[in-house]
């Protein structure tokens, strides 16, 4: 990449996101971990990870219960979308050696939170998107912290997947020097202009999160990093992942403009047969947005059905 791209790409992106947060904010690498206070005594915890250009306020409203212990990664490079909290360094955290922005370093964020932070468990790992590359990616770097947890991975990136045609079509002509002027371009335009295309039917908390998008990373780079990985990893990553999989849940949208829907499902369906296929009646990339109904409910998890 050459040098004056860079330095286009590495001028800081404000933060244009956040909400109040009740809890404690960790620093850990370029990432954070974030664990919401619950109300009642823990009888389950769910950690979430986002998507490529999201932030961790994608799971808080489908995981209100006041006895689900809440842990929410930032993945590295990313705002932290919360007011009111001084992020602190935990004495757990461990220099991460991959480079920052892409889903191995990720990963390992996503690892030290599950290893050191759970009160309970009965734990599930909750990826979208991205997210879901994220968790795949984690267990394949320590398969035996997934032994017991159930894994919920929502429009998930998957190994030998793809993009969507239309998202393939739109970033064939972008060079990296043209992408801090793609998305001014794209900040500017109201999201009418595109989001039905991509984002799906609307609905308030979908609008809240969405219109946001490009001002999720700190810098231009990350978004550039994060496009290139993912669709390396995709590319790269063998369905044998899938191995480390002891439970779960894949939840497949009804119409993806984001992900390739078809690619999704043949890679899905090469997962062990613990793993549920749901094809849900979701109109978008974002199912959790569209509605709540589809994410499953805890008699799924390991402790419960042993219970």
């Amino acid at each position: 990449m050459k040098a004056s791209h860079v330095r286009k790409l590495i001028k800081p992106i404000e933060n244009a996101y956040s909400e109040m947060f009740s809890g404690r904010v960790y620093r850990v690498g370029k990432g954070a971990v974030s664990v919401r206070n619950h109300s009642g005594e823990a009888e389950q915890t769910v950690v979430g990870v986002h998507g490529f250009l999201e932030n961790h306020c994608y799971f808080t409203q489908a995981y209100e219960g006041p006895t689900t212990e809440l842990i929410l990664l930032t993945c590295s490079n990313y705002h932290i979308p919360v007011n009111g909290v001084t992020p602190e360094t935990p004495y757990w955290e461990v220099p991460i050696k991959h480079l920052e922005g892409t889903i191995e370093y990720d990963a390992c964020i996503l690892n030290q939170a599950l290893s050191n932070l759970p009160s309970t468990r009965n734990i599930r790992v909750h990826g979208h998107s991205r997210g879901g590359a994220v968790i795949l990616e984690a267990m394949q770097q320590w398969p035996e912290l997934y032994e017991d947890v159930e894994v919920v991975l929502e429009a998930p990136v998957l190994p030998q997947a793809k993009l969507h045609a239309l998202v393939t079509t739109l970033l064939e002509p972008v060079s990296h020097g043209m992408w801090p002027w793609l998305i001014r371009l794209i900040n500017t335009a109201p999201s009418s202009a595109y989001g039905q295309t991509f984002f799906g039917k609307m609905n308030p908390r979908k609008k809240q999160l969405l219109s946001k998008l490009f001002s999720a990373t700190k810098d231009h780079l990350t978004i550039v990093r994060n496009i290139e990985n993912i669709m390396d990893w995709m590319a790269r990553t063998d369905t044998s992942v899938y191995n480390n999989i002891r439970h779960g849940t894949f939840l497949i949208p009804a119409v993806d403009r984001i992900l390739d829907r078809t690619a999704m499902l043949a890679s899905a369906r090469q997962s062990p047969t613990t793993m549920r296929i749901v094809e849900t009646e979701a109109p978008s990339h974002f199912i959790t947005l569209d509605s709540k109904e589809w994410v499953p409910g805890f008699e799924t998890l390991p402790a419960a059905a042993q219970g």
